[in-house]
């Protein structure tokens, strides 16, 4: 362990007054759509290396770079880039008919008095294929309120149930962000994550579709929506959820969802060979940032390890936090108040993943523990915070259909983030972290 030496946090105190500061002012101030996100996230890691970069003189500028090519020479981090870029060509390939035709073959189904418990259901299932909240919800809102428009359910909560599907996927896909993020942080197999994190996430999702099914019996409905669907373009979404579950390499299991998405794709006629091609570069663009992002953050992290920052942040945890479940607790609100700063989960557990690591040896969590809470924790405050994403274009694809809607009449119906915090709690103090 390298000495204490809290000046050595002062780079990602730059970076959160940067990336934070400038968010606020954009969207609360300038009331610039969506100002939070136009916030230029890799300048201000830029900025943050910079400093990192001139401070401790005792070390050449040099000597700074070789520990930061150190801090990227990790076989985790290349990884994770990989399966970044690999998930975005799949992502690509399959496209957003698949997951539309989920929701309204669900929807033409099931009688109409179950359509906001069907939404529920049908954003866990897309989200957890896609391995997108953001992509489940700008999906399936527009779907969301046809449901409402129909059949008089609330706006809000068709929207929040929406929303919690969504993120209950983005904490348990094999293909989110988040997923990739914790497990190769914390050198963890995906397959031992999921098991982890299923019996957390599970629970939650069933309290939750309970709450929606008696707020829907409560609801005087009438009508229903109707839409055409193929089921056939769901098949590459199915593979990729069940070789996830039986433990089959990631790779291999993307690969077999690229192939049979391709060839589906092709054969029904939906897409043609130049478009498909086109697809898959832009889903693997759609990765570009948050590969930067884990590589800067990589370097970033290794000269403040370097510094002693980690060193200090970690003795200020150990006297904070005591014992076995106080340190999961601490783990997850690291977690939290880095996603609270930066708005996006998939950096605040790139940011925390150091750390974490160091506070799971230290107090004797295991590997698929620590990458569970890292992922649940930040779907957790990424879920509510009204600045977050997820929030954001739900709100904008309600209101460019015509509706008037605002975080605070979300927030109150978005169970299922509420019941993942409960949930999380119980796993950490009632029931033993490691079984």
């Amino acid at each position: 362990m390298k000495k204490s030496n809290a000046t050595a946090l002062l780079p990602v105190l730059v970076f959160l007054v940067l990336y934070l500061g400038l968010g606020i002012i954009f969207e609360y101030i300038c009331k610039i759509p969506m100002g939070f996100y136009n916030i230029p996230i890799i300048v201000a890691f830029l900025a943050a290396i910079l400093v990192a970069c001139i401070q401790n003189r005792d070390v050449s500028f040099d000597e700074k770079l070789q520990i930061m090519a150190g801090g990227l020479a990790d076989k985790n981090i290349i990884t994770m880039l990989l399966i970044f870029l690999t998930a975005g060509v799949f992502v690509g390939v399959v496209g957003r008919s698949s997951a539309e035709s989920v929701a309204y073959f669900m929807l033409n189904l099931i009688p109409a008095k179950f359509a906001v418990a069907v939404l529920f259901i049908v954003a866990c299932f897309v989200s957890t294929a896609m391995g997108t909240s953001v992509g489940t919800i700008t999906l399936i809102t527009p779907i969301a309120a046809a449901v409402s428009e129909a059949s008089g359910f609330n706006m809000a909560l068709c929207v929040a149930s929406v929303m919690g599907g969504a993120m209950f996927g983005d904490n348990l896909s094999f293909i989110s962000d988040t997923t990739i993020a914790a497990c190769n942080g914390q050198d963890c197999a995906m397959r031992d994550k999921f098991r982890e994190n299923f019996w957390i996430a599970f629970p939650a999702a069933v309290v939750t579709l309970v709450i929606i099914l008696i707020l829907s019996f409560g609801t005087d409905i009438s009508g229903r929506v109707t839409h055409e669907y193929n089921l056939v373009q769901v098949i590459p979404y199915v593979f990729v959820l069940i070789g996830g579950i039986a433990g089959i390499n990631v790779f291999v299991v993307l690969l077999i969802g690229i192939v049979t998405g391709t060839f589906i794709m092709l054969v029904t006629g939906h897409i043609g060979v130049f478009e498909l091609i086109t697809s898959m570069g832009s889903g693997v663009s759609g990765m570009f940032e948050t590969c930067m992002v884990a590589i800067l953050v990589s370097a970033m992290c290794a000269l403040i390890r370097e510094y002693g920052g980690f060193t200090a942040l970690l003795g200020w945890v150990k006297r904070t936090f005591k014992g076995k479940k106080g340190g999961q607790l601490g783990m997850g609100l690291l977690v939290g108040a880095m996603d609270i700063a930066t708005a996006n989960n998939t950096v605040a557990i790139v940011m925390a993943n150091p750390i974490a690591k160091e506070m799971a040896a230290d107090y004797g969590i295991s590997n698929r523990k620590a990458a569970s809470l890292l992922d649940t924790f930040s779907c957790v405050f990424q879920g509510i915070i009204p600045y977050g994403a997820q929030m954001l274009v739900a709100i904008s694809a309600v209101n460019e259909l015509g509706y008037e809607m605002s975080a605070f009449q979300i927030l109150p119906v978005l169970f299922y983030p509420m019941m993942l915090l409960i949930s999380s709690l119980i796993w950490i103090f009632i029931i033993p972290a490691d079984r």
